[in-house]
């Protein structure tokens, strides 16, 4: 998985009751666009995030 600053990350919820988790990435700490990511969730925490097959990385919308 490879991504950018400023894109949008989309881990889905591991049970029916667990919501997605919505955030953008503001640094990639590893090489060429690698894992891991430091996060700011849409709910204003931040994490350092190393992605796995339940994630999915979108573009930033533009107008």
């Amino acid at each position: 998985m490879r991504a950018k600053a400023g894109e949008r990350i989309v881990i889905r919820g591991k049970t029916v009751e667990s919501p997605d988790r919505h955030g953008e990435i503001l640094e990639v700490r590893g090489s060429e666009g690698s894992a891991p990511y430091l996060v700011r969730f849409d709910d204003g925490h931040e994490a350092l995030v190393f992605p796995g097959g339940d994630t999915i990385i979108e573009q930033p919308h533009t107008s």
